[in-house]
């Protein structure tokens, strides 16, 4: 498509924080960048010099410089950057101490809270100092098993301000799945709630925190926050109090000034295939990368209110905290964003002014199945840019929030993961947004789409690759003393290449789109497809809420089975299954077209809302899913077995 769908006002491209950039490396690189694509060009030619700009233009606090910016620039793995710097992450995210609002918390039954930086800090600093006299000591190991709620960001601001790392996994995951989890990286103290809500129920999590308290001996203190109760009953948890209890007489905080690449969040691969790798990130890559992101490519300002819709066990937790580096203020939500109804978020975001909006692909196409019009509800004149992840945005997912949502909005769907705890394809505030599309390559990051012989194309489906260190790389994996999986995570397919295993496009634009994980790649007599191609357009038929395409092996060869979930008393009838094919092959080509398309009531999915197209694999060829705790509905699972039974013929 070559008209945009959006395209910033002169003014809004004058006051962004990427045009004052671009004139501060003019004035302080001798440089002559007049536009992005300059700009972007010279990020990945010049990458010391880039750096080094993001750091002083974004003010990141450090209380030693570095020696070198970049050693071993030309290795991947191997690279080094700022070496010598000492710093801390927590410090670089409490900004100010005044009574601007850091954090607001919204919870789906209504209730708000609202920490100012002051108040921020002081919880900051009396939970620090505790963590201290309890003798907590950089390197140690400190879990979140919490709610979205501000108690969760006070504790991992204690945590790592004292050099600690911290971990978090959503109350939602179960027992086998937390285990596989912080039982790998043996924490001393918990941090949890006593229970949660969603969806208008209140979900018990204490029998939960004693099962995982006994089954990881290194576990030597609980401190649970009284979210559900008051007064909760911790008579069964003998290492147990309340998190006001660990909250110290203290006024300022002693920030641990520590390398660049010291260790401070554990995140986890999704374990659908697996034992979830444990993936080591390092403060200062986080914290540059984020500051990056949020300064340049978000362009959020202090005065702005910055909302994603997460919980503590995705990633965009941790890029959504980081969002307190600006000063701005963070806006939390726990529950269901459909509960009392589909305005809920809405409803949240007027009357809070969010001025930037975060959610994912898949709520954004619920929205639309369910005929929601947010725009004519709410007053949502304060929201300037909607940013999605998490999968691939459906062109007409485009279509529906510029109709529905908004006129004069930024729309950004962004593009990265766990792995880098940041994007590799991100929003613009001075470009334009072009149907399908994903606006840019971020800043810095020297991503090309390859094809299987390992050459550059543009205009061409193909591996995402990035051909260039970047700071937010993991520093390890944790119990990878050789380095072995990091390095076959990443490297196998491209030596010195970092693959990341999506399957996406460079346009005309410069832009990229993305059609889903290399790894679920359907192909049929040898075409490759990607499954985001086939979903966006079965899931244009109203019947359909969504769809999961896999490959089965077949008479040497692969077909694509397509299983679709339907709206309530709606039935596959041949009407519609012809309907579907119909579709595919009109806006797709012929090799897109199922060879058989069954109906499911679930489709099972991380519980991040990632669908799992990997685990349904498995199932339909009757290999074993080694570890369903890491879906938000195991069960799911059942509706793919014995598919021969199953199948349309």
């Amino acid at each position: 498509m070559t008209t945009p769908l959006w395209q910033p006002s002169g003014e809004r491209i004058a006051n962004a924080n990427l045009t004052r950039f671009i004139a501060h490396v003019n004035d302080t690189a001798s440089a002559s960048i007049s536009d992005y694509d300059a700009l972007y060009r010279w990020s990945i030619e010049q990458p010391e010099q880039f750096w080094t700009a993001v750091w002083k233009f974004c003010g990141i606090r450090a209380t030693q410089p570095w020696d070198k910016v970049l050693t071993n620039g030309k290795s991947m793995p191997g690279a080094r950057w700022f070496e010598g710097s000492r710093l801390n992450f927590a410090e670089n995210l409490l900004p100010r101490r005044d009574d601007h609002a850091a954090i607001i918390f919204r919870g789906e039954d209504g209730r708000r809270d609202e920490l100012s930086y002051a108040d921020l800090y002081r919880q900051v600093a009396r939970l620090a100092a505790s963590l201290r006299a309890f003798g907590i000591a950089p390197g140690d190991r400190i879990c979140g098993f919490m709610p979205n709620i501000p108690e969760t960001v006070i504790a991992m601001l204690a945590a790592t301000s004292i050099g600690a790392i911290w971990s978090s996994c959503s109350p939602d995951f179960g027992f086998d799945g937390v285990l596989d989890r912080f039982g790998q990286i043996e924490p001393r103290i918990l941090f949890t709630a006593d229970g949660y809500r969603y969806n208008g129920n209140r979900i018990d999590s204490l029998d939960q925190v004693q099962r995982i308290a006994d089954a990881i001996p290194s576990i030597e203190a609980i401190a649970v926050v009284p979210f559900l109760n008051s007064q909760p009953d911790l008579s069964a948890l003998p290492r147990a109090a309340l998190f006001s209890d660990y909250l110290a007489t203290a006024d300022d905080i002693e920030f641990a000034a520590l390398p660049f690449n010291h260790p401070i969040y554990i995140l986890y691969s999704s374990g659908t295939t697996g034992v979830p790798k444990c993936i080591v990130h390092g403060a200062g890559g986080t914290l540059i990368q984020h500051n990056k992101e949020f300064v340049l490519h978000v362009d959020l300002k202090a005065d702005e209110r910055l909302f994603y819709f997460t919980t503590c066990g995705w990633m965009m937790w941790n890029w959504l905290v980081s969002g307190l580096a600006t000063g701005a203020t963070i806006v939390l939500y726990d529950g269901s964003p459909f509960h009392p109804d589909g305005s809920a978020l809405w409803r949240m975001t007027e009357e809070e002014k969010v001025s930037v909006f975060g959610t994912s692909a898949r709520y954004i196409a619920a929205l639309a199945k369910a005929a929601l019009k947010p725009g004519q509800l709410h007053d949502l004149s304060s929201v300037r840019t909607i940013l999605s992840t998490g999968s691939p945005l459906a062109p007409e997912s485009f279509d529906f929030v510029y109709q529905d949502i908004k006129e004069d909005v930024q729309l950004c769907s962004v593009s990265g993961g766990t792995d880098l705890i940041s994007c590799f394809a991100i929003g613009n505030p001075i470009l334009p947004v072009y149907r399908g599309e994903l606006q840019c390559r971020g800043l810095g990051m020297a991503v090309k789409i390859f094809d299987e012989l390992g050459n550059p194309v543009h205009n061409q489906k193909g591996e995402l690759v990035c051909t260039a260190p970047f700071p937010s790389m993991p520093v390890c994996f944790w119990n990878d003393a050789d380095g072995s999986k990091y390095h076959s995570a990443y490297f196998d397919r491209f030596p010195g290449i970092w693959c990341h295993g999506d399957y996406a496009e460079l346009t005309d634009h410069d832009g990229l789109i993305i059609y889903g994980r290399s790894d679920a790649v359907l192909n049929p007599g040898g075409v490759r497809i990607g499954t985001a191609e086939i979903y966006r357009q079965v899931e244009k038929l109203g019947e359909v809420v969504e769809s999961i395409a896999v490959g089965q092996e077949w008479q040497d060869d692969e077909r694509v089975i397509l299983f679709v979930r339907l709206k309530d008393n709606h039935e596959l009838t041949d009407d519609l299954r012809q309907r579907i094919r119909s579709v595919i092959r009109e806006n797709a080509t012929p090799r897109h077209v199922p060879a058989k398309i069954i109906a499911v009531p679930d489709i099972p999915r991380t519980i991040s809302g990632k669908i799992v197209e990997l685990a349904v694999r498995n199932v339909i060829h009757d290999h074993p899913v080694t570890n369903i705790d890491a879906l938000a509905n195991p069960e799911a699972l059942d509706n793919f077995k014995n598919i021969s039974e199953l199948a349309e013929e």
